[in-house]
């Protein structure tokens, strides 16, 4: 076949695959309606999450958030790994004032990701946040553990948002899970 019949037939291929693709993808999923971002400001801890490349060999991981003066959230994320402490410092900006419910963050500018609550206790006593795509997933807490009760109810919730929880690595908490323990 000759060499300029085959890039018309490669994108005939590859828009056929995008519209195939396109209606069976789940619309982005919903986010909570609020977020008081003072009161979300603080430590969580990790309870689950999806694998992913950044967290590998993490245990013991904790998202710590503080408000600037300019609206944008300072992340500090830890974690223990065979090698010893580990330590990301980022910056997040909300992108939907209308909720705060949509962040973008940095650890590597001008490299951003989405980072979307979806769902958060009443008190803030626990949240899960995910990315639109729902290639990632955490279970976060106030505090090194939940109880199993919640976490199957959190289970439940993440499988209406279109995530898989059977993907989900469950933190196995450590004795020196305290931030900043040796």
């Amino acid at each position: 076949m000759p060499v300029k019949f085959l890039l018309p037939l490669a994108v005939i291929f590859f828009l056929v695959l995008a519209c195939i693709r396109k209606g069976t993808s789940l619309p982005p999923p919903e986010t909570v309606p609020k977020v008081d971002l003072s009161r979300y400001m603080g430590i969580w801890y990790e309870i689950a999450r999806y694998p992913n490349t950044f967290q590998q060999e993490c245990r013991n991981s904790t998202a710590t958030y503080t408000l600037r003066e300019d609206g944008t959230v300072t992340v500090v994320n830890r974690c223990r790994r065979d090698s010893g402490k580990e330590e990301a410092h980022g910056t997040a900006k909300v992108v939907d004032r209308t909720t705060n419910a949509k962040l973008k963050v940095t650890f590597f500018w001008p490299f951003y990701g989405d980072y979307w609550i979806l769902a958060l206790g009443t008190d803030y006593d626990y949240a899960v946040v995910g990315t639109p795509d729902r290639k990632y997933l955490w279970i976060l807490s106030r505090t090194p553990e939940i109880e199993e009760s919640r976490y199957q109810t959190l289970l439940v919730k993440i499988r209406e948002l279109g995530f898989d929880p059977d993907r989900l690595l469950k933190e196995q908490p450590q004795p020196d899970s305290a931030p900043g323990a040796s």
